[in-house]
């Protein structure tokens, strides 16, 4: 009689065992599949003056829409852009300044010893030719999605 019992208890234990794995399993997976595979940054990123050419179609659809010439509708969104903006915020660098300061610090490793001439040549065609992601090659704040080092 006790081996009898010590089965009903061995399978009793399985049985509850199996209900608690799958009780466990199932949701688990489910969530796993409900959840999107993140695209490659790379893709998804806009193409270089994007953003200003969208600026500029918007500007154009709200002059047409106003029935007043574009550029006077471009000069208002720039003005409350700049009535708006942070106060301590500060004014982005040009792409010419942005430029020059490379210019500065790929000299300075050159001179150091770090990189040949020929590298920081490479590194400036590379940027002018918008190989880097934002104007000039700066993302901003942050860096690359995920990379958890700012973007200087």
């Amino acid at each position: 009689m006790s081996r009898t019992i010590r089965r009903k208890h061995l399978l009793a234990g399985l049985a509850t065992a199996g209900v608690l794995g799958v009780g466990i399993a199932a949701p688990t997976i489910a969530f796993a599949a409900d959840t999107p595979t993140p695209a490659p940054s790379g893709s998804t990123a806009p193409a270089p003056g994007a953003k200003a050419d969208r600026q500029g179609e918007f500007a154009e659809a709200l002059a047409k829409e106003l029935g007043v010439p574009t550029d006077k509708v471009t000069a208002a969104l720039e003005k409350i852009r700049e009535q708006h903006r942070p106060a301590d915020r500060p004014q982005r660098p040009s792409t010419e300044d942005r430029q020059a300061a490379l210019k500065q610090r790929l000299d300075q490793a050159v001179k150091d010893g770090k990189i040949t001439q020929e590298q920081a040549d490479a590194i400036t065609k590379a940027v002018e030719a918008g190989v880097f992601p934002g104007p000039g090659g700066h993302r901003g704040p942050g860096g690359h999605h995920g990379a958890g080092t700012p973007g200087k």
